[in-house]
């Protein structure tokens, strides 16, 4: 079954043995930004340096180029093999990555089904909001993302997550 996996950085070498995803996608802040793991091909690394905060300030914020550089990532993605998705703690920036991209590859009218399942699959996901809402009208949801995002709540407190698996098609479970 094709999976989206979600880490946190300290998860990802583990996330990578256990999974041995096809395609990486890193989701840190610049001074903190990593090298491509030795297991990963270069060019299936996609790295976004931003910093997770909720609204538009400062250079290093989530912007529309980021958010169009993911899904045009995501697409190039075959789903032969999983993805890892991660951030600093798998909490915020990865969900809401991993949220956008699941809510592409199943088309409009699943948002709530999607987040709904996310929320099941990571009762700690907190998606930042603001990506969700760069990722919304890059996809042309209508506030249907967001309002999704918005519905599941906050999530449980933690400091980081282990890997979540997510199925390529959570609105279909």
């Amino acid at each position: 079954m094709p999976t989206v996996l979600v880490s946190s950085l300290s998860g990802v070498p583990q996330a990578i043995a256990n999974y041995r995803p096809s395609h990486l996608i890193t989701l840190l802040s610049p001074e903190n930004m990593i090298e491509t793991p030795c297991e990963i091909d270069r060019e299936r690394h996609l790295r976004l340096a931003l910093n997770d905060v909720a609204e538009p300030w400062g250079s290093d914020a989530p912007a529309q180029h980021h958010i169009a550089h993911l899904i045009e990532f995501g697409r190039g993605w075959g789903a032969e093999a999983p993805i890892l998705i991660h951030c600093w703690a798998g909490v915020s920036r990865s969900m809401a990555a991993a949220y956008a991209l699941l809510c592409d590859r199943a088309g409009p009218g699943y948002e709530l089904e999607i987040a709904r399942a996310l929320r099941t699959r990571a009762p700690h996901a907190c998606p930042n909001l603001l990506m969700v809402r760069l990722a919304d009208d890059a996809l042309r949801r209508d506030g249907r993302m967001v309002q999704a995002v918005t519905t599941i709540g906050r999530g449980e407190i933690i400091a980081e997550t282990g890997c979540v698996v997510l199925p390529l098609f959570l609105a279909q479970l």
